[in-house]
């Protein structure tokens, strides 16, 4: 779910790349996200 909210919200350009990253990387450390989601994310944001 946290996924397709974080893509919601890239693809509207509705985020700071930098706190996204945070963000993303808490989330990750945390288990919240896999690694491919991470990656796929990253990739969004360009």
């Amino acid at each position: 779910m946290i996924v397709s909210l974080m893509k919601t919200m890239i693809t509207r350009g509705a985020f700071d790349k930098e706190d996204m990253l945070k963000k993303m990387d808490v989330f990750l450390l945390n288990n919240r996200i896999t690694e491919t989601e991470y990656n796929e994310l990253v990739t969004l944001m360009g």
